[in-house]
């Protein structure tokens, strides 16, 4: 039977698979629809398939929202190229859309993915997609949301996505403070709501961090405890001669001592200071620096801690100004989802790949 050009249009209208596809796909069926469109979709679970050991980190977030209900979810491409396809970005807001159908939970770790993959004919629609596109594509994870009062945010054009939970007023005030929330997490990327909520073995890590962290950059160590260390290394020569006489003629203004003495010197300091760890946690200005460092870690993590990016005094905090807002209001959860967070990417190069199509 004679393949025709309103034959293979027809067909790509039908699968989105490209021209010579369709076209071959007619020929191997003789012209049956019907079972050239069975066939390229065989052809794409293969193709699927070929694709699922490559990496996919690009992509984009969307979110399907529904009154008191959001999800936000990702799903990766290979390359940024594909994320900016339009077809691909249909794709993703479907996959949304799907997830908030689903009633499904989700998380942050792709919990509930299989299931929702499950769900609708979805995984048939993934690698429907991915023969399209010609890219392997992932549906990584989505969280479903529920609260009084919803507001979401996409930035970047999909980069980050960001879904913020009120509780305790929904009038528009309310809405509109939540949708400058999620902007100031999509910004700041604040990990809990408040400093309560951050686990208690979480701090102590992040302590001993601190403490460490100070211990190994001397520069920054409090005066007293620094002209300790730097007179044991004069006085039991553990710095070389030229660090000594350094030392000497620069310690009238310490400022800029560490910028004309040798990398060994510094080193040398932290080796002593790491050894007095023990002792350095009972001194009490040693302490008062690491809690102060602590604190400001803290606020960093902390959206209520955080320091409200449209304040006019550059001071108020994102707890300050919700209760100037509704006392009432508060926030009870959020997601952020950037894309690509915690993946290992594909270092592309393009040299070496152009390169090797010529050889």
């Amino acid at each position: 039977m004679a393949i025709t050009a309103a034959m293979v249009k027809e067909l790509r209208e039908m699968t989105g698979a490209g021209m010579m596809d369709c076209k071959k796909a007619l020929g191997e069926t003789d012209g049956n629809i019907e079972k050239a469109v069975e066939l390229l979709r065989k052809s794409g679970a293969a193709k699927a398939v070929k694709k699922a050991s490559r990496i996919a980190a690009e992509g984009i977030c969307r979110i399907a929202s529904d009154g008191n209900k959001a999800v936000v979810c990702e799903v990766n491409s290979e390359t940024d190229f594909v994320a900016k396809n339009e077809v691909f970005q249909e794709f993703v807001q479907t996959v949304a859309d799907k997830a908030l159908a689903s009633g499904l939970q989700g998380g942050k770790n792709g919990e509930d993915v299989e299931a929702l993959l499950g769900k609708d004919g979805l995984n048939d629609l993934v690698v429907e997609k991915t023969a399209q596109i010609g890219e392997k594509l992932s549906v990584r994870r989505f969280v479903r949301v529920e609260s009084d009062c919803i507001a979401t945010y996409i930035h970047g054009g999909g980069r980050i996505g960001v879904v913020v939970a009120g509780v305790g007023a929904s009038d528009d005030a309310a809405k509109e403070a939540l949708n400058n929330i999620a902007m100031q997490v999509a910004a700041m990327n604040p990990q809990y709501v408040s400093r309560d909520a951050i686990p208690a073995d979480e701090v102590a890590k992040l302590r001993e961090i601190t403490i460490d962290s100070a211990l190994n950059d001397p520069a920054s160590l409090p005066k007293p405890i620094l002209t300790k260390l730097i007179d044991r290394c004069v006085n039991e020569k553990l710095w070389s001669d030229e660090d000594i006489a350094i030392y000497e003629e620069k310690k009238s203004n310490m400022n800029f001592l560490f910028n004309f003495l040798s990398d060994a010197a510094p080193a040398k300091l932290a080796e002593l200071a790491m050894e007095g760890k023990e002792g350095y946690l009972n001194d009490k200005i040693f302490s008062g620096l690491v809690e102060g460092r602590v604190s400001k870690n803290i606020k960093d993590i902390s959206l209520m801690d955080q320091v409200y990016v449209k304040a006019e005094d550059g001071k108020q905090t994102v707890g300050k100004y919700l209760e100037s807002v509704n006392k009432e209001l508060k926030i009870a959860s959020f997601v952020r989802f950037e894309v690509g967070e915690g993946m290992q990417k594909k270092e592309e190069d393009f040299a070496a790949e152009v390169a090797a199509q010529l050889g």
